[in-house]
């Protein structure tokens, strides 16, 4: 891109909003080379994308725009110059499934609100699959059309190369090898006509007001119905409960078979093939993220995938691939991957402050956002014209702040909580704590008390701790 990045989103945003962006946010990186931002003008918002695969960046828009004909709750693509590879979206916010689930469980179990939100997901991926299958254009697929069986071989290979050798499982290649070919063959006799989602999991799935929106398809191409129920029902860090899973198969098989008709007996052959060869892609992944790149986050996974794993290996498949079974099995008795699930790693307490009218900020690691502490009550330097536009970071407002009994009580009391769940977590060996604090603009009581809690918590524990002011990534 011959022009600043930074730039060139920033003028396609004012283009399409016709007002001065004032605020531009990277958002958390995912698993891909994709780059989110979100940008905001006085009375618009928008989130920026820069992908430097076009033929990627051709599918999702299209795909979009096909699926938003079709009633679906997708981000529409507001503007796109797909000769700088950027373009705009609708703003979703910030609650991933994924971030709402692990926040309602820890409180409530995998309750009747949980389900009844994953039944709505249910209900869409049908139509995605059916109906709106039927409208897509299949040359805008990318890298494949279909999950033929070259799409499955990668797969198969992206697990064995990324993952089994990774891990220290050993195997005889050709025999491996063979049973891939096998169990690719099986997968290949299912009906294969129905558009596939390709990535449908908690974290691409968005939740406003309580309703389900999706992101991240553009990997989509034709394929079984099985792959996205499999990827949704045993999307590891999910964790859903076994009987959950079983409830929720009945429910899609109900509903799927309103509008597409096939044998139930034979999807469920095809589905827990398609449950594992969904697992496999996943530990490739986590393998490649982890092990390869030593991120954290998907090594974190792993665990779960394995749980998942053991599980299925009381399912009988029919076909004949003991190599393969035989690897699952090494899988499941691995010391290596044994020490990754008990590990204690070293503590990350994240404190934010940040302003209520762009709402709680989101939880990177995907935990559920942990405290988040109201200051709007407590007196508000921003009424008084001295200090309006200073921050609580300035000298003046800290001393107006520090006179404030309000304030001195209220930092006394969400400094014990946060101190009480720091010395359970470690205890715990629990890696990861975000601490919010919110005030009207995020400008002066949220930052002082935001700081103030970091000076002391560093003074008392040797954690890593990181401080951030969402409110004051303003545009330079």
């Amino acid at each position: 891109m011959q022009k600043d990045k930074k730039q060139l989103l920033i003028d396609l945003f004012e283009s399409w909003s016709k007002e001065q962006a004032v605020r531009y946010q990277a958002l958390p990186p995912s698993g891909s080379n994709r780059e989110y931002y979100r940008i905001e003008s006085e009375n618009k918002g928008a989130i920026a994308v820069f992908n430097p695969d076009s033929k990627e960046n051709r599918a999702f828009i299209e795909f979009t725009k096909t699926f938003y004909s079709k009633g679906l709750p997708v981000p529409k693509v507001l503007k796109e110059d797909r000769e700088q590879d950027i373009y705009l979206v609708e703003d979703l916010g910030n609650t991933t499934l994924y971030a709402y689930l692990t926040q309602v469980r820890s409180q409530f179990g995998f309750n009747e609100d949980l389900k009844n939100i994953y039944k709505k997901v249910l209900d869409k991926l049908v139509i995605f699959q059916d109906r709106a299958g039927k409208a897509i254009n299949y040359d805008y697929c990318y890298p494949r059309a279909s999950f033929d069986k070259q799409s499955m071989m990668w797969d198969l290979h992206y697990f064995k190369y990324y993952f089994l050798k990774l891990a220290g499982i050993s195997f005889d290649e050709q025999k491996l090898e063979d049973d891939f070919n096998i169990f690719a063959e099986f997968l290949l006799e299912s009906n294969r006509e129905f558009f596939l989602y390709r990535d449908f999991q908690s974290r691409n799935i968005m939740l406003m007001d309580g309703e389900p929106y999706f992101i991240d398809y553009q990997g989509g191409r034709k394929g079984a119905l099985q792959y996205d129920l499999a990827s949704l029902l045993y999307d590891a860090k999910a964790d859903i409960p076994e009987e959950v899973r079983e409830e929720l198969l009945t429910y899609y098989l109900v509903q799927s078979g309103k509008s597409i008709k096939f044998d139930e007996e034979k999807f469920k052959g095809y589905y827990y093939g398609y449950v594992l060869i969904r697992i496999m892609q996943a530990l490739g992944a986590y393998g490649f993220r982890g092990f390869y790149e030593r991120k954290e986050h998907f090594l974190q996974s792993i665990p779960y995938a394995i749980k998942n794993l053991k599980y299925l290996l009381t399912k009988e498949l029919p076909v004949d691939i003991p190599h393969l079974k035989q690897a699952w099995l090494q899988l499941t008795k691995s010391k290596k991957l044994e020490q990754i699930a008990r590990s204690k790693k070293d503590l990350t307490l994240r404190i934010n402050s940040f302003s209520y009218k762009r709402g709680i900020p989101v939880d990177e690691t995907g935990n559920g956002g942990g405290f988040v502490f109201d200051c709007r009550w407590l007196n508000n330097p921003g009424r008084h014209k001295e200090y309006r536009e200073l921050t609580g970071k300035d000298r003046k407002v800290i001393d107006f702040l520090d006179k404030q009994e309000d304030m001195k009580l209220f930092l006394k009391q969400t400094k014990k909580l946060v101190e009480n769940a720091i010395e359970n977590y470690i205890e715990r060996g629990f890696v990861s704590l975000m601490v919010s604090y919110g005030c009207t603009g995020g400008r002066h009581r949220s930052v002082y008390a935001a700081e103030y809690l970091a000076a002391e918590l560093r003074k008392k524990y040797s954690i890593k701790i990181e401080l951030k002011h969402r409110e004051q990534e303003f545009l330079q």
